[in-house]
């Protein structure tokens, strides 16, 4: 399993965002790389690089056993722990670590990687600074799903061009790409997904000669696929009256009188697949 920088940025964040919640002065972290193996590669507050890059192994240290059981692990005092395995003793006595929590990042039922946060004292921790560590993990969860399903409809687009798919396929897969553009914030991410889009949109009648918003086509490439305002808004992340808004506007600018109007409309524009 590869990374790259946008995971390594949401990574980053989520030890601020842990660092805020819990109050806990130092986070670091890391993703999971090939095999059951996780690279510590994201530090926050800490005061030596002792803790970079460490290798931690599924099964081996606090990190280790979040990885295996898939769920929080705390120790009051990770030098004299009898919870866990000693492997990385030294680097954490280098950093001055004693109280530790780890929370772990599961992306469809498979760990990614793992949060940390810590005090240089022997203090229980819980409570409430878990719920806030275990929530900066959900944010970070929630973004590499996205990112994930992202990859997968850029991938199939390009390998759809090639091949040849039914049109229902391709309205479909224009559908989910211009809405999971609206929820990347990656501005690099979000120009692939765009750029994906344009592919799809290829062989459509062109150029536009009616101007649309954003999500005007967003709203009419769901509605090309089937969708019914409810699941339009619900894939947007909007209402349905907001869905009906966009729809409105967007029927009013292609002349046209029915949804289905519209999207004939949008598709000879060269907005739709």
């Amino acid at each position: 399993m590869t990374t790259d920088a946008s995971d390594a940025v949401e990574m980053r964040n989520a030890l601020l965002r842990l660092r805020r919640g819990t109050g806990l002065p130092i986070a670091f972290g890391g993703l999971l790389e090939a095999g059951q193996r996780m690279r510590i590669s994201e530090l926050s507050g800490t005061a030596t690089h002792a803790l970079r890059s460490l290798v931690v192994t599924s099964g081996t240290g606090l990190g280790g056993k979040t990885v295996a059981l898939s769920r929080p692990c705390v120790v009051t005092d990770y030098s004299a722990s009898r919870q866990i395995s000693h492997e990385y003793d030294a680097p954490v006595a280098a950093e001055g670590l004693r109280s530790v929590l780890a929370v772990p990042v599961v992306v469809r039922h498979r760990v990614r990687g793992v949060l940390y946060g810590a005090l240089r004292t022997a203090l229980p921790l819980g409570g409430r600074m878990l719920d806030a560590a275990v929530e900066a993990a959900r944010d970070v969860e929630r973004a590499l799903a996205v990112r994930d399903e992202a990859r997968t409809l850029v991938a199939g687009a390009g390998a759809g061009a090639g091949a040849g798919p039914g049109w229902e396929q391709v309205r479909e897969a224009h559908a989910a790409l211009r809405a999971l553009a609206g929820r990347i914030t990656d501005p690099e991410l979000r120009a692939e997904l765009l750029g994906a889009c344009a592919l799809l949109t290829a062989g459509s009648a062109g150029p536009a000669r009616v101007r649309l918003a954003p999500r005007e086509v967003d709203v009419l490439a769901c509605v090309a696929a089937g969708a019914t305002n409810a699941v339009a808004a619900d894939r947007l992340g909007v209402t349905p009256e907001t869905v009906k808004g966009y729809l409105r506007s967007a029927m009013r600018k292609l002349r046209a009188h029915t949804r289905g109007e519209a999207v004939v409309a949008a598709r000879r524009a060269g907005w739709l697949p």
